[in-house]
């Protein structure tokens, strides 16, 4: 299986991922939030894998904007709800292969991942 990258093209750290994918000799797709959005069964997947406090970005700007009330008491639903109304609110890049998830970008993790000798 190829693995997917998801995200949103502008974020530097996901250039840094496809940069390092690329650079590697990683085949792999890219899905992109802002046209392609994200469904809630592979979410919620990813919240029962890695847990929903690994994938919301609380120190990005749309988390940060949002009224107190909405990030008041968020559990597990809350934080699906709120990822799928706002994707930039998803941690990027989410690295997934057959199997396994990566969230979030260091080169080491990529090259434990891919067996790739530092």
């Amino acid at each position: 299986m190829t693995p997917t990258l998801y995200g949103i093209p502008n974020c530097d750290t996901m250039k840094k991922a496809r940069t390092w994918l690329d650079a590697n000799g990683i085949a792999h797709s890219f899905h992109d939030y802002k046209k392609a959005g994200i469904n809630c069964a592979t979410l919620t997947g990813w919240v029962d894998a890695l847990g929903w406090e690994a994938l919301l970005n609380r120190s990005g700007t749309t988390f940060r904007k949002l009224p107190d009330a909405d990030k008041a008491d968020l559990d597990a639903a809350r934080a699906i709800d709120l990822m799928l109304a706002h994707p930039s609110m998803i941690r990027r890049p989410v690295l997934v292969g057959d199997g396994w998830i990566e969230t979030g970008f260091k080169p080491e993790r990529y090259a434990e991942r891919f067996a790739i000798a530092g």
